[in-house]
């Protein structure tokens, strides 16, 4: 399909059609946010791949005998699909509907998660050929599951990233905030889609951002967009200075929309967050010089009136949670790190 004319849609709609490499919309208020802001549906399609340079994709692209493996000839072998929203692409002419190319079964989600040799021979000798895994972007190893019909992401993690990413879980949930939901496995960090098979629709930041990651920049957009988003988006990186979160990028927050009108539902649950606190080891005593703390502070300064959003956190929610998770980790140290962090904020 890739150099060639396809419908783009958002479950049964046409919202825009791509020929001779130029777009033509069809349905405005449905097209995904990355063509509203950027009209090639190639490189649309290109942002929708899972990462080459994961080990397992290349696994996963010969045992399914892709026979070519570049970026957009994989997403289009699944029609452009994913998990969390509703756009595909198809053929101009085509009858094909959405319920015919969404995901059914996890079938390749061991190859995509472990890499094993029978995984991958089990893999390749399937009558499959169709995976969400080829549209599952990221860097880490992971998969989707399956599980009594809803779908679960499984990322690998050891010991410490695992820690991190549901301890960060637990004090978002215990401060009020809107977190995806997470489960501890074995050797996993497992997390349920917040989307429900695309019931809504989830725009990662970089549909509307692009890399711009910028504090100041990203709230002057969804005051324009969505402004009903900003207490949240205040609170996640209001999370992400207190639990020392470097990682916080375009593609691992958003927005969602609703499916049938197109229109912001608010801002996506709050995920990703296992490169925080001990994921790379226990960091030094923090300071007002802290990058994370200073960007922080510097939103503060320039809008007090964001202080609202910032929750009330004591030593004893911190000594709750580590309670609560049981991992083997050095108690004291975690405390001291998220209690001297918080304090370094202005409020």
């Amino acid at each position: 399909m890739k150099n060639k004319s396809f419908e783009i849609l958002s479950g049964d709609t046409v919202v825009a059609l791509w020929q001779d490499e130029k777009l033509t919309v069809v349905n405005d208020a449905l097209l995904p946010l990355y063509l509203k802001n950027i009209n090639n549906a190639e490189m649309w399609l290109e942002s929708r791949a899972i990462d080459s340079h994961r080990a397992n994709s290349r696994l996963l692209k010969k045992a399914l005998r892709l026979a070519e493996k570049d970026d957009v000839s994989t997403v289009v072998h699944v029609n452009g699909a994913t998990i969390t929203d509703n756009y595909w692409v198809r053929p101009v002419g085509s009858e094909l509907t959405y319920d015919d190319i969404k995901f059914d079964n996890d079938y390749f989600s061991n190859l995509a998660l472990k890499g094993t040799y029978d995984s991958f021979n089990r893999a390749a000798n399937s009558k499959h050929s169709r995976t969400p895994e080829l549209t599952n972007v990221g860097s880490f190893e992971k998969c989707w599951k399956l599980r009594d019909g809803k779908w679960w992401m499984y990322k690998k993690a050891n010991h410490n990233e695992l820690f991190s990413e549901l301890f960060t879980y637990e004090l978002g949930k215990a401060l009020g905030m809107n977190m995806a939901h997470y489960e501890r496995g074995q050797g996993v960090i497992k997390s349920l889609d917040f989307t429900d098979s695309a019931r809504i629709n989830f725009e990662p930041a970089s549909t509307f951002m692009g890399d711009n990651e910028d504090y100041e920049d990203v709230i002057t957009k969804l005051q324009s967009i969505c402004p009903e988003a900003i207490g949240d988006y205040i609170r996640m990186i209001f999370l992400d200075t207190v639990v020392a979160n470097p990682d916080r990028h375009t593609n691992n927050f958003g927005l969602l929309r609703d499916t049938a009108t197109g229109k912001f539902i608010g801002f996506a649950p709050n995920f990703d967050n296992n490169m925080a606190l001990i994921a790379r080891g226990y960091p030094k005593k923090s300071s007002s010089k802290d990058l994370l703390v200073r960007l922080f502070n510097e939103v503060i300064d320039n809008h007090p009136e964001y202080k609202t959003y910032i929750p009330e956190l004591s030593e004893l929610t911190v000594k709750e949670i580590l309670d609560k998770l049981n991992m083997k980790v050095k108690r004291q140290a975690i405390i001291d790190l998220v209690i001297s962090r918080y304090n370094l904020i202005k409020r």
